[in-house]
């Protein structure tokens, strides 16, 4: 068997891409979007069609309103090519705005309902700061199912189970990068502080019996991978699953709900104020979360850009 064959006994893997025409050969369950794989995939010319049919057929709705019709129309081929479910992110300029990011989510689930898409198979992904949870604890309640990304520390995952969220991401490669950077030095297996922190979540959402499910995100390397055999779900690029396929080296579990209930440790509970403080704590965290909004910000307006210029 293959590592990937291996690796889907104990986790559902998720396809990391907007390239929809990729993802075939891996049979992912699920598949997860965000503003860079769309600008990206926008750029190729197999997807120039689909760009060029929504801003032809939407084009009085003003930019907003196109790129909303965008994300469900790439979100709508995926859903063609998967049995479960699709991320679809909400405008990262929406990060620290409660309101804006409900309004967002029920406008793309409107969207999707419209062309017969039920919302079982949709995530509505937020930034996981403390405006992003807040909303999506709304969205649950109105049966709309979240996933929280751009989330890098135990309190941001703490705070999305209190807030039941459906699904959180929590982003292992750029973890990874930060200490790497920050100390010169190189993580392996284990020892990688991404895949450590990965752990320690989905330990304590198995130990106090959380249903919000850990799905681990943005890998640099196989290794992070097949250290978390185990986990609720991953999401894996398309070049990260080309070599999981191509090897056979044996994978083994390495996360599983009994070993965590038996861990030690306390429960933890976070209003505004300590979620805020313990954020604050966390350099790594509170850096890798404002350097991701800006990244996902400034996409986001290559993106307007690029449909402004087909109008």
């Amino acid at each position: 068997m293959t590592q990937l064959d291996q690796l889907k006994q104990y986790t559902t893997i998720v396809a990391d891409t907007g390239d929809f025409q990729a993802m075939k050969a891996f049979a992912p369950q699920d598949a997860t979007t965000n503003p860079s794989l769309i600008l990206k995939a926008v750029q190729k010319d197999e997807y120039k069609p689909l760009l060029e049919k929504v801003v032809r057929e939407h084009g009085k709705l003003g930019t907003d309103g196109i790129i909303d019709q965008l994300l469900v129309a790439f979100g709508l081929e995926i859903l063609k090519l998967i049995p479960g479910r699709v991320s679809t992110e909400t405008d990262a300029r929406l990060s620290f705005d409660t309101e804006g990011t409900i309004a967002k989510g029920r406008a793309l689930i409107k969207l999707y309902e419209a062309a017969g898409i039920g919302r079982e198979r949709i995530l509505i992904k937020i930034a996981s700061t403390w405006e992003g949870i807040r909303a999506a604890e709304v969205l649950e309640k109105e049966g709309i199912r979240c996933n929280l990304t751009l989330l890098f520390s135990l309190p941001q995952a703490i705070a999305c189970a209190e807030a039941r969220v459906q699904l959180i991401s929590p982003f292992v490669g750029r973890i990874y990068d930060w200490f790497k950077k920050s100390s010169g030095q190189e993580y392996t297996g284990a020892d990688d502080p991404g895949v450590q922190s990965v752990r320690s979540i989905y330990t304590y959402y198995r130990k106090f019996g959380y249903a919000t499910e850990v799905m681990g995100a943005s890998f640099r390397n196989t290794s992070q991978i097949v250290e978390l055999a185990g986990c609720d779900l991953l999401t894996i690029s398309p070049d990260l699953l080309q070599k999981l396929a191509e090897s056979d080296a044996p994978v083994e579990r390495k996360l599983s709900k009994e070993a965590a209930q038996s861990a030690d440790l306390k429960q933890i509970s976070l209003d505004e104020k300590s979620f805020r403080l313990a954020l604050n704590d966390d350099a790594m965290a509170s850096e890798k979360l404002a350097e991701g909004i800006r990244q996902f910000c400034a996409d986001a307006v290559k993106l307007d850009k690029i449909v402004d210029g087909l109008r």
